[in-house]
């Protein structure tokens, strides 16, 4: 028989979050694959688990998922940790995971803390609709293109970022976004835990002339959507009726449907759609 992948989550900060799931799955399998070994012997360490471990990281996903499979597909069960938090979240762990659903490896998720949720629940925002974005790229091209989309996102947007890029990346938010509401979250779960609800702007101050310390998750506050429409609404004012039930019918929406489209964009009825582009033709 084949063995299985458990994605094993283990704590941000506090040891105490810690499940007995997470504890008695890695003290029973073979082989425990770890972002860092040198992290994550500690945590073992603690809680008295003495399974081989194996780096596996984003230096050598690929190579080293293929001979983790090999040993799966001989019987063997290995569990994924990372650093801190739940693996294949922000992390190459989900790498591992495609290739083994492509190997037919089992995979199964033992839940516990993740910092993008702890941080969203903690940062008084809208908790209902919400992006996660992880770590904004490094390359600038890709960068600048998903602020880009940022400035459209009507939902709650999550964040992570490192201390030495944190005040850069707070001006780039705020050249890309403006002022937004913004709860940030630095070392969770840890003695110095810190939420701090403030915007953008007055983020910036605070780094002013204090240097960032600390893991930070940033939760920023999304376009509303009552802003979101009434800049739709300007948007399609700048383009004819024809223009705007051509862009609707080149997506391959039958006219009647497009009419109505159009309509609700435009605050307008679909009897005066209809009316307007009669006339048109005429």
């Amino acid at each position: 028989m084949k063995g299985k992948l458990y994605l094993c989550a283990t704590p941000i900060g506090n040891l105490g979050d810690m499940t007995p799931r997470v504890v008695e799955t890695l003290q029973m399998v073979d082989l425990i694959a770890a972002e860092d070994t040198r992290n994550s012997i500690r945590l073992l360490n603690h809680f008295d688990i003495h399974t081989p471990m194996t780096s596996y990281h984003e230096y050598n996903k690929v190579e080293k998922a293929v001979s983790l499979i090999e040993q799966m597909n001989v019987g063997k069960n290995v569990a994924l940790v990372t650093d801190a938090g739940t693996p294949a979240v922000s992390d190459p762990g989900e790498v591992l995971v495609r290739m083994c659903y492509e190997a037919g490896i089992v995979v199964t998720s033992l839940p516990g803390a993740v910092a993008c949720i702890t941080a969203l629940t903690l940062s008084g925002l809208g908790t209902r609709r919400f992006c996660f974005e992880g770590f904004l790229p490094a390359d600038k091209k890709e960068k600048r293109e998903i602020l880009e989309d940022l400035k459209k996102e009507s939902r709650t947007i999550i964040l992570y970022e490192a201390p030495h890029r944190l005040v850069r990346t707070l001006a780039e938010l705020y050249d890309a976004l403006g002022d937004r509401r913004l709860t940030l979250c630095r070392e969770l779960t840890k003695k110095f835990e810190e939420v701090t609800r403030t915007t953008i702007c007055g983020a910036r101050a605070m780094y002013e002339g204090e240097e960032p310390r600390g893991e930070y998750v940033l939760v920023v506050e999304g376009k509303s959507l009552l802003e979101f429409r009434q800049e739709q609404e300007q948007n399609w004012q700048q383009i004819s009726i024809e223009e705007h039930m051509r862009q609707y019918e080149a997506q391959g929406m039958e006219h009647k449907d497009a009419m109505k489209k159009v309509a609700k964009d435009r605050g307008m009825s679909k009897r005066d759609v209809y009316q307007y582009l009669l006339s048109a033709e005429h």
